[in-house]
C-alpha cells in the first residue's frame, strides 16, 4: 500500500478504501462459480453476457458500500475496535456526499448494463428475477426505511445475495434455468458466509449497541451469536456431506472438506473468547475471511477443471 500511495493521488487511494475492493473479490469468486457449474453441464459460455452479468454484480456491490458508508459512517467512526473487516471502510476524510454521488453513479452504470442485457435477449426471466431480489437486497440493507443493517436481518440477506443468489444469477443467465447442483454447493457456502459475518460483528458490539444498530450478534446477544456462529461451520460441512447423498459428485465435494480444519481453528478461536480469553480480533475475522473464500475458491475450482 505505500508503494502504491507513492504513484497514486491521495485522494484516489482514499477513495478506493472507501469501496473495498477485498469484498468485490468474494462477488467475483461466487459469480465464476455459477458460470463453472455451467460449463460443468456442458453449456457454452456465452462470453459477453458473463461480463455484463459481472458488471451488474459488481456494481451492485459498490452501490451497496457507498450507501452504507453514507447512512452509517458516524457509528463506524466511533468503532473502537475496527478490524479490517468492520462495518464500513474507516475512511472518514472524504465528504460523506462523495459516497452518495459514488452509489448514484454506480446504480446507473447498473442500469444501463442490465438494459443492455435485456436488449440482447440475455436477460431471461429467471436471471432477471434473481438479479431484481438481489438489487432489493443489496439496496435497502442501509436505505432507509427499511435498513436492513438494523433489522437483524440484514447479515442474512447479505449471505443468501452473495452466496446463493450471485452464483445463480450467473448459472441462470447461461442457461435460463436453475439446476439443483446450484442449491447443494450454495447452501453451505451461505452458511458460511453467515458465520464470517458473525465474527466480523463481534468487535463491533459494544459500539453497535451504543448506537442501536441492531445486527444479527446484537439481537442475538454475545453469547447466542458465538454459538449460531459455531453450529453454522458445523452445519456448512454436513450440508456438504449431506449433497453427496443427493447427487453431488465426491469429486466436485471433497475440496471443499479442505478447509475443515481452519473451520475447526475458528470454533476454537470463538470458544476461548466466551471463556474470558483476551480477543485477537484480526485473527478472528480475517480466519473467518479465509475460511469462507478457501472453500468457495476450492469449489469453484472443481467445477472449473473437471
Amino acid at each position: 500500500m505505500n508503494r502504491l500511495q507513492s504513484f497514486l493521488p491521495a485522494p484516489l487511494i482514499r477513495f478506493v478504501r472507501l469501496s473495498r475492493p477485498l469484498f468485490l473479490v468474494g462477488g467475483i469468486l461466487l459469480y465464476a462459480l455459477g458460470i463453472g457449474i455451467a460449463r460443468y453441464l456442458g453449456v457454452a459460455i456465452d462470453w459477453v453476457a458473463y461480463w455484463l452479468g459481472q458488471g451488474c454484480v459488481t456494481m451492485m456491490q459498490l452501490s451497496a458500500h457507498y450507501l452504507n458508508e453514507y447512512y452509517d459512517s458516524l457509528a463506524d467512526r466511533e468503532n473502537p475496535n475496527r478490524t479490517p473487516f468492520s462495518g464500513g471502510s474507516g475512511e472518514h476524510s472524504l465528504p460523506r456526499q462523495t459516497a452518495l454521488l459514488a452509489a448514484a453513479t454506480c446504480l446507473t452504470i447498473g442500469a444501463a448494463l442490465t438494459v443492455l442485457l435485456y436488449r440482447d435477449g440475455r436477460l431471461n426471466p429467471a436471471s432477471g428475477m434473481i438479479l431484481g431480489l438481489a438489487f432489493l437486497g443489496s439496496f435497502f440493507y442501509s436505505v432507509p426505511p427499511v435498513r436492513l443493517t438494523s433489522s437483524g436481518y440484514g447479515e442474512l440477506t447479505t449471505s443468501i445475495l452473495v452466496a446463493n443468489l450471485v452464483p445463480a444469477f450467473a448459472f441462470s443467465i447461461q442457461t435460463g434455468d436453475i439446476h439443483r447442483l446450484v442449491g447443494l454447493v450454495t447452501f453451505p457456502l451461505a452458511f458460511l458466509h453467515l458465520a464470517m459475518l458473525l465474527a466480523f460483528s463481534l468487535p463491533d458490539y459494544a459500539t453497535d449497541l451504543k448506537f442501536e444498530k441492531r445486527t444479527l450478534m446484537v439481537r442475538l446477544g454475545w453469547q447466542r451469536g458465538m454459538t449460531l456462529h459455531n453450529i453454522l461451520i458445523l452445519s456448512a460441512y454436513l450440508l456438504l456431506g449431506a449433497a453427496l447423498f443427493q447427487g453431488l459428485p465426491w469429486r466436485l465435494a471433497w475440496p471443499g472438506f479442505l478447509t475443515l480444519p481452519l473451520g475447526l481453528f475458528q470454533i476454537w478461536q470463538m470458544y476461548q473468547i466466551a471463556a474470558g480469553e483476551k480477543p485477537r480480533w484480526t485473527l478472528l475475522t480475517f480466519t473467518a475471511l479465509i475460511l469462507f473464500g478457501l472453500t468457495a475458491y476450492f469449489i469453484t475450482l472443481a467445477f472449473w477443471t473437471s
